[in-house]
């Protein structure tokens, strides 16, 4: 990809969600997508924020005060993608979110922009696609 009237050399991004349930959000991303847990920071005694890595991939989860409502709809408007290695990574992520009880709301399958990839949401409604480049 060209890259125009960048000022920034930026190597990474990482996101930070708020959860409704901190531990089965953790739960999620480590059992049915398969991150790792980095860190834990407590408040007061209690874990409050859990860093989740996958490679380059960093997700800071944050339990929610429910200051501005339980009920409100999160991630309105905003999507996030993993890219993994290989067309078998993605089906087996698929796979895993699945068997773990997660739902997929599209199917793994090649795309004509030229990758396999599915998507889904997680426990708290943010959405995410996961993909892959097809050889060629």
């Amino acid at each position: 990809m060209t890259q125009t009237g960048a000022v920034i050399n930026a190597t990474h991004l990482s996101c930070s969600l708020t959860c409704k349930d901190l531990d089965a959000s953790v739960r999620f991303y480590r059992d049915a997508i398969g991150f790792g847990v980095a860190a834990t920071y407590e408040t007061d005694g209690k874990v409050t924020t859990v860093v989740v890595v996958a490679g380059n991939c960093r997700i800071v989860l944050n339990q929610d005060d429910g200051k501005l409502g339980w009920d409100r709809i999160k991630g309105q408007g905003f999507y996030l993608q993993i890219n993994v290695p290989t067309l078998a990574e993605v089906d087996a992520t698929a796979a895993r979110i699945v068997a773990a009880g997660g739902t997929l709301t599209d199917q793994p399958a090649d795309r004509p922009w030229g990758v396999r990839m599915f998507q889904f949401r997680d426990i708290d409604g943010f959405k995410f696609g996961v993909s892959t480049p097809l050889a060629g």
